[in-house]
């Protein structure tokens, strides 16, 4: 066993290093750029929302409160009408990227704590990299990837979106991996 302060060198660097694999990914390879499409006639549909007032927060339509209220017939025709979505709806004003950085670096350093808990809890000081790297790496996999599958299943994200996202946690979890076998404490 390993405790989590002896830790800290493989915490912070797989972090920093899983920000600059983010960056290269969004910002260089971008095959990110079609997970998601315009909605037709977005203006009009903007003009609406916001003649609305329709606040910041998550929506889903058509709505019922309950399976009682989702099994009227009104609710019913509803959803065979269409259309049927989820919607998420942000503060307006432009997008403050060192606010998202930041959380995100954050987060990172948050999966990368619990991969060294892990890791640690179950791998001696002086472990072989690749029975750390296995570990760490699973875990990092398991943080980065498998909440979009949920969100594939229940909130209709695209399939497109949900393999490119895993691919990318993929990645996170083979950079983290790597990262903490090569600085395991001996």
């Amino acid at each position: 066993m390993v405790v989590l302060s002896a830790l800290w060198m493989p915490i912070v660097v797989s972090a920093v290093f899983v920000f600059i694999v983010l960056v290269l990914i969004h910002a260089v390879l971008g095959w990110h750029k079609g997970d998601m499409a315009a909605v037709p006639g977005e203006d009009k549909v903007m003009e609406t929302l916001r003649g609305l007032n329709v606040q910041p927060g998550d929506y889903r339509f058509p709505y019922g409160r309950t399976v009682k209220d989702m099994t009227t017939p009104e609710f019913e025709a509803k959803m065979k009408a269409g259309p049927v979505g989820n919607m998420s709806i942000l503060p307006s004003g432009d997008m403050n990227m060192g606010k998202l950085f930041g959380q995100w670096f954050v987060y990172s350093l948050l999966i990368a704590v619990l991969a060294a808990y892990i890791t640690g809890r179950t791998h001696a000081l002086g472990a072989p990299y690749l029975e750390v790297f296995r570990v760490s790496g699973a875990v990092t996999f398991c943080c980065y990837v498998v909440a979009h599958w949920q969100n594939w299943i229940w909130w209709g994200k695209s399939t497109r979106f949900t393999i490119t996202y895993s691919l990318d946690g993929i990645i996170y979890a083979l950079v983290t991996g790597a990262t903490f076998g090569w600085l395991w404490p001996k």
